[in-house]
């Protein structure tokens, strides 16, 4: 099983990577079954059961484990599960509020394309929010926030050295975290959070390119120096250059994989 498609309890079916395969294009056989066949992890049914269940296909849309075209069936799904349909309906209802998912009258659940427009507006929001968290928070930060941030940025340079993309992708959401706690503002990040879903899968679609996980983690280190001697500019002209980042990548990618994205 993919340690990735293992990760977010997802590994019944083809080990390929989807967001690497370009052999298979969107409209299949393969792309467009239904993904209750490979929802691995059990439930626990101690805890909430909606909650796991939008984890779970939430993490597998934005880490294109399950890509746009692909249906979700809520019979299949409740089977697959062990539980009814109740939660399994509600998880999808959330989804679709998110945008991941569509759901169409008399034809079902179908993860959503990847919207140019979306992306946009989403980026324009977050830019909006942190440059605006980093200026509040530069010449105001406690000493255990920076040893906690360099020791951060030591991680990720780890996982840069060994490539991993998921390792990197934790490390930078906690990171970005911090910031708007530091400043606090927690609730921003909540905000942030809620909008960048539409960023996430092109994030993790561009991570693959040769040097991009280094320039990533360069544009962190820029950031933390900029706050740590306290130019209230520099941080969040660093900040806004990073987070522009994903607006020079969308356009190719959607040139690269066209079968993602909204035509």
């Amino acid at each position: 099983m993919d340690a990735r498609a293992a990760k977010f309890g997802l590994g019944m079916g083809s080990t390929t990577t989807p967001a690497d395969d370009r052999s298979t294009p969107a409209g299949t056989a393969l792309q467009k079954r239904t993904a209750a066949s490979r929802i691995f992890a059990p439930i626990n049914h101690r805890q909430p059961i909606t909650p796991q269940i939008h984890e779970a296909l939430r993490r597998a849309i934005t880490t294109l484990a399950v890509l746009p075209s692909e249906s979700f069936s809520e019979k299949e799904l409740s089977i697959e599960l062990g539980v009814s349909r109740t939660p399994v309906r509600e998880a999808l209802i959330r989804l679709a509020d998110e945008g991941l998912i569509d759901i169409l009258p008399q034809r079902g659940s179908f993860v959503a394309p990847i919207r140019l427009q979306d992306v946009e507006e989403a980026q324009f929001i977050r830019e909006a929010l942190e440059v605006s968290v980093v200026r509040r928070m530069t010449g105001r930060c406690s000493a255990s926030f920076l040893a906690t941030a360099r020791a951060n940025l030591a991680e990720q340079a780890k996982a840069v050295a060994h490539s991993d993309r998921d390792l990197f992708l934790d490390l930078d959401e906690k990171l970005h975290r911090s910031f708007c706690e530091e400043a606090g503002l927690p609730k921003s990040w909540r905000v942030i959070q809620s909008v960048k879903l539409q960023m996430d899968r092109v994030r993790y679609l561009s991570l693959p390119k040769e040097g991009h996980l280094e320039e990533l983690y360069e544009q962190h280190v820029r950031i933390l120096a900029a706050i740590e001697a306290g130019d209230r500019d520099e941080a969040a002209a660093c900040m806004t250059v990073h987070l522009k980042e994903i607006l020079r990548t969308l356009r190719r990618l959607h040139g690269e994989r066209p079968e993602l994205f909204e035509t």
